[in-house]
């Protein structure tokens, strides 16, 4: 998997994306890049070629999915989802998920940590 920079903006300056324009495909790859990293979570769009996918894995924090273009299957504890572009599904922390580009398909993944970590300083 490739990790392109964080979208910045100068002095931390709000600026426009376009996500689906945001990650590039890559023939037989899963790109990522990130968008947000704070500690209460993250913001990361990724481009998966067809039929590529992540294998069963398992997440200690919630985490959104949102389908931006194609289409992918999430299984999520055993049981397969159809997901196509406009789709988003909840991703609950501890659950076992797995992903399968199904065709090309862009996703944005925002991911929620609870407790401790997600308290902001100040």
């Amino acid at each position: 998997m490739k990790l392109l920079p964080t979208i910045e903006a100068p002095l931390g300056e709000p600026r426009a994306v376009r996500l689906d324009e945001a990650v590039a495909y890559q023939p037989g790859a899963v790109v990522s890049r990130s968008l947000v990293r704070h500690p209460a979570g993250g913001v990361t769009l990724f481009a998966f070629a067809a039929g590529q996918g992540l294998s069963e894995h398992v997440a200690p924090f919630d985490a959104l999915v949102h389908l931006l273009e194609g289409r992918a299957r999430i299984v999520l504890g055993g049981v397969p989802h159809e997901l196509a572009a406009g789709d988003a599904i909840l991703m609950p922390a501890g659950r076992p998920h797995a992903l399968t580009a199904l065709t090309p398909f862009k996703m944005m993944l925002t991911m929620i940590r609870p407790g401790e970590a997600a308290r902001v300083p100040g």
